[in-house]
């Protein structure tokens, strides 16, 4: 269903958050006449941070001025009349709106298009029964949207107080300035004779009286009107202060959180629209009573009243100033990191936002942040409040960024585009630490003003922890140490430790994580998988997947020590699958037709049981990035014995040559996927069509898998003949001639 037709659904908040997307920047009666086209369209495949992206934004702003007037053009009768003068006029004012900005109306759509999606598919699972996590999601909104509405009443109840103690205080000096004219006029009796001072004395003694009395009562009032506005405000900053806590530190600490295992393959972080809503219904609130806060000190400077409320004055505004310097400097975040895995002389982008800075107005003076690259010491350092200043590890080019306003979105926020890690400067390293265990991170910085340079604030906020490499080489062994911080660090730790050993469960959690997210596929790494994966970490040979539940694998255990026999890590043989998968093995492996993680005795005992030409494809023990097929078939130096045959593995650089696909349909002593599916109904679909015919009587040379059985070949011995025959064909040759297969 449209999302269109649905979003009109929609009832009470979840309407009004619809319906306030909505304005002059873009009318909602486009988006409902135009809702098919717009839908239609792909918004998503415009990259906003890219200029060059700018015609293709112009090229749809000018398609749907156009749909607009043809909108409009056939509209007939009296209603339509007055419709198609009010399209002409979005059309005309849309134009000009976004002519010279195209990019911004792709912007504007896109968080329209994405704002209505949530909403629907939140409306949508509270009226069904998905689960207790949306239940308890919606349950949580549910409680910060009341918090803000209690918040709204105590600010507007503290409101009220306000302009009824000044209101009280202004008439409270009116009489003490009536007090000091009668107490003039008595003063001016003295001039006169006795017989006048005498009659007039009594009747100003007993209106002085009268007013000091009053003054006297009221003076106490105002106290108790101060003393009851302070507690009031005191009740609504203990409020800010546990609503922030619950945005801050839970809500906002999620998003970081599952931005950090994005990096590791997890899903999506997810928008910052709510989270940004929320900020800045705190920042309006802290705002409005910071300045009840100091409209209260100014009545009581204009009006010295001896008791407590000076002291409760300056404990409020101390405590409003830090709630609101905790809320800027935390929502100074980085939007979209930097890689964490930074080769130098290489371009590197990354966005940072300040989620309150539309509300305080920050944009009116936009701020310039700074990038720069520090070690994982001096970022202890930071933390700590040390003195770092001018401290870096390196120099990043283009590292300057100006903040920039959107105005349809309503985000502030600093598109670093074109980074570039000239140099590094390493420390010293500890033990056995390599290189690509050295951990830095990039720091931004900035400083603004707030409220007329009321409030002057500096702001800082550390990237992930980033692994520089220099060579292409050291990627795999940095990416192990950023899977392995992404996926274990813990929240408010130290930079950047993490724990030296982990619950093989939560090892396979990551690597499964990983593994899905690379070969970018459904099917993640079974229970089985698992197990062998087990195997293989601890040199175990149990099947029982509980026997593993309680193990721990140490980092030197993942990514240091060369596995048993060979000269790689674990960490190096998984990430050689993964990679090999990712680039040519992605549709087998969906498709389930690549057992991959069986070691060479169990693809013997399965196998064994199968008719003659049954094979499988399982991922190499001995080679990094390889995978093999083993089949079944008769033993020629033994008659009527058969065998299980492994072929020498293939790797990137043979598939680069002929696919999968085709070596499997060029061996036709391959007859069956284990356990029982022909090889045709499985691979036939990612066949290369056969060559067209001779062109000007030439015909092109064909590239096929070739085979030979010996009957004395000792099978670790052998060579794959076929690879032989692919590097001759790739050699120049005088006659054409085609592939032999056996």
């Amino acid at each position: 269903m449209a999302v269109w037709i649905q979003a009109q659904q929609l009832q009470g908040d979840a309407l009004h958050q619809m319906q306030s997307l909505y304005g002059q920047h873009f009318p909602i009666e486009v988006r409902h006449y135009l809702s098919q086209w717009i839908e239609g369209q792909l918004w998503d495949a415009i990259d906003l941070e890219n200029p060059q992206e700018e015609f293709k934004a112009k090229r749809l702003l000018d398609s749907l001025i156009q749909e607009l007037q043809n909108k409009a053009e056939h509209q007939v009768g009296e209603d339509g009349f007055l419709l198609k003068i009010k399209l002409g006029h979005y059309a005309s004012q849309l134009k000009s709106t976004y002519d010279r900005c195209p990019l911004e109306l792709v912007r504007c759509i896109k968080h329209i298009l994405y704002t209505e999606q949530r909403l629907v598919r939140e409306a949508t699972n509270s009226s069904s029964p998905v689960g207790g996590m949306m239940d308890s999601m919606s349950q949580k909104y549910q409680q910060i949207n009341q918090a803000f509405e209690e918040l709204r009443l105590l600010t507007q109840d503290t409101e009220n107080d306000l302009r009824k103690l000044q209101h009280n205080q202004e008439y409270f000096i009116i009489q003490y300035q009536e007090s000091l004219r009668i107490q003039a006029q008595l003063t001016s009796l003295a001039t006169l004779p006795p017989a006048d001072r005498q009659l007039r004395e009594p009747a100003l003694l007993s209106k002085r009286a009268t007013v000091e009395a009053w003054l006297t009562r009221e003076a106490n009032t105002l106290q108790k009107y101060r003393l009851d506005l302070a507690e009031k405000h005191q009740k609504t900053l203990q409020l800010l202060r546990k609503q922030q806590t619950i945005i801050l530190d839970d809500e906002l600490i999620q998003w970081k959180r599952r931005q950090q295992l994005a990096g590791n393959g997890g899903p999506p972080e997810g928008g910052l629209d709510i989270l940004q809503s929320w900020c800045e219904k705190l920042a309006e609130t802290i705002w409005q009573n910071r300045q009840q806060i100091r409209r209260a000190e100014h009545l009581r400077q204009q009006l010295p009243i001896p008791g407590p409320i000076e002291e409760l004055l300056n404990e409020l505004n101390s405590t409003i100033t830090d709630i609101i310097s905790a809320l800027v400097t935390s929502t100074f975040i980085i939007e979209k990191q930097p890689p964490q895995v930074l080769k130098t002389q290489t371009k590197f982008a990354a966005t940072v936002r300040l989620l309150v800075g539309g509300k305080l107005n920050v944009h009116m003076n936009p701020p310039q942040v700074k990038a720069t690259i520090i070690s994982e010491q001096q970022a202890k350092a930071l933390l700590k409040n040390e003195n770092t200043r001018n401290d870096s590890s390196g120099e990043i080019l283009n590292n300057n960024c100006v903040m920039e306003y959107h105005q349809t979105t309503g985000t502030l926020s600093a598109h670093f585009r074109n980074m570039s890690l000239k140099r590094i400067k390493r420390s010293d390293r500890r033990g056995a630490e390599s290189v690509t265990e050295e951990k830095f991170t990039i720091l931004f910085e900035s400083q603004f003003s707030v409220g007329g340079n009321e409030l002057v604030f500096q702001v800082k906020t550390l990237s992930l922890p980033v692994v520089v490499i220099v060579h292409g080489s050291q990627d795999n062994n940095a990416t192990a140490t950023v899977l392995w911080d992404n996926a274990f660090a813990e929240p408010g730790r130290v930079p950047f430790l993490v724990p030296d050993k982990v619950l093989w469960p939560q090892l396979c959690d990551a690597i499964n994580m990983k593994y899905k997210a690379e070969v970018q596929s459904n099917r993640g790494l079974s229970e089985e998988n698992l197990v062998f994966l087990a195997q293989k970490a601890f040199s175990s040979s149990s099947n029982n997947p509980d026997d593993y539940r309680n193990m721990t694998m140490t980092w030197s255990q993942f990514n240091r020590e060369s596995l048993p026999g060979r000269n790689f890590t674990f960490w190096q043989w998984f990430d050689g699958v993964m990679e090999l998968t990712k680039k040519h093995l992605k549709p087998h492996w969906n498709d389930g037709a690549i057992l991959g993680f069986v070691n060479k005795q169990q693809a013997q005992d399965m196998l064994m049981s199968k008719p003659n030409g049954t094979f499988l494809l399982r991922f190499s023990d001995s080679e990094i990035g390889g995978i093999t097929i083993a089949w079944v078939a008769e033993n020629p130096n033994k008659a009527g014995e058969r065998m299980v045959w492994n072929l020498m593995p293939y790797t990137t650089k043979d598939f680069s040559i002929r696919s999968l696909a085709d070596r499997i349909s060029d061996l036709n002593h391959l007859l069956f996927l284990y356990p029982d599916r022909p090889k045709d109904e499985v691979f036939s679909k990612y066949y290369t069509p056969p060559l067209s015919k001779a062109v000007d009587g030439y015909v092109k040379p064909q590239i096929k898998q070739v085979f030979f059985l010996y009957g004395e070949f000792d099978l670790d011995d052998t060579m794959d003949v076929a690879r032989h025959v692919e590097e001759l064909l790739r050699r120049p040759v005088e006659s054409q001639w085609g592939g032999q297969q056996s």
